[in-house]
């Protein structure tokens, strides 16, 4: 089985994806191929590069993260931009992940994908697993993690949809507003359900 996992910012999507990994499922994940696709000599810098010139370079090559969110944090349209060369490379390097774990034999393999309804990446996965949590542990979350204020607490879960909407597209949601037992124990009796432990 391929399950998506997904969630929102500070919403405990990597807790649940360690435990996954810890019941001894495979992990494709999103983030870290966002990582490879740009890694020096990769099409997909090159491509950035000639798109938003040198600047998004340092001096070893590798993609300069900061200069290059500077540049699309406040330009909608250069964020698009980056994600039309961004995201085909993504999707991609995940089904060479995937399609490799199950030549591999195996059964069950976890795409872990952040923005997988508003990528509309659904087709990827067989059952949805989505992380929630109310809002204000969210905000209360992201604020003490990456020290920001309200304001830009709030301004970064915007730009996601919000979990209510994730929930219904989710095959089974797990509430992680208590603690990691009371979390791990929700996982575990979900995986039970879909016959994978």
């Amino acid at each position: 089985m391929i399950i998506g996992l997904t969630g929102s910012i500070a919403s405990g999507k990597s807790t649940v994806a360690k435990m996954l990994e810890e019941v001894g499922l495979p992990i494709v994940d999103a983030d870290l191929v966002a990582r490879i696709v740009v890694e020096p000599g990769t099409p997909t810098l090159k491509n950035i590069s000639e798109v938003f010139g040198k600047e998004v370079l340092l001096e070893n090559g590798e993609l300069n993260r900061e200069k290059l969110g500077e540049i699309i944090f406040h330009n909608p349209a250069k964020r698009v931009e980056l994600n039309s060369i961004m995201h085909p490379a993504i999707r991609q390097e995940m089904l060479r992940q995937r399609d490799e774990l199950t030549e591999a034999g195996e059964p069950h393999i976890v795409m872990d994908i952040p923005l997988l309804f508003e990528s509309h990446l659904q087709h990827f996965v067989e059952k949805i697993l989505v992380v929630s949590v109310t809002e204000e542990n969210q905000l209360t979350r992201l604020m003490e993690r990456n020290h920001l204020s309200k304001e830009e607490a709030l301004a970064r879960i915007a730009t996601q949809l919000p979990l209510s909407e994730k929930e219904k597209g989710a095959d089974a949601v797990i509430y992680n507003n208590r603690d990691l037992e009371n979390t791990r124990t929700q996982l575990l009796a979900i995986l039970k359900e879909w016959d994978i432990i």
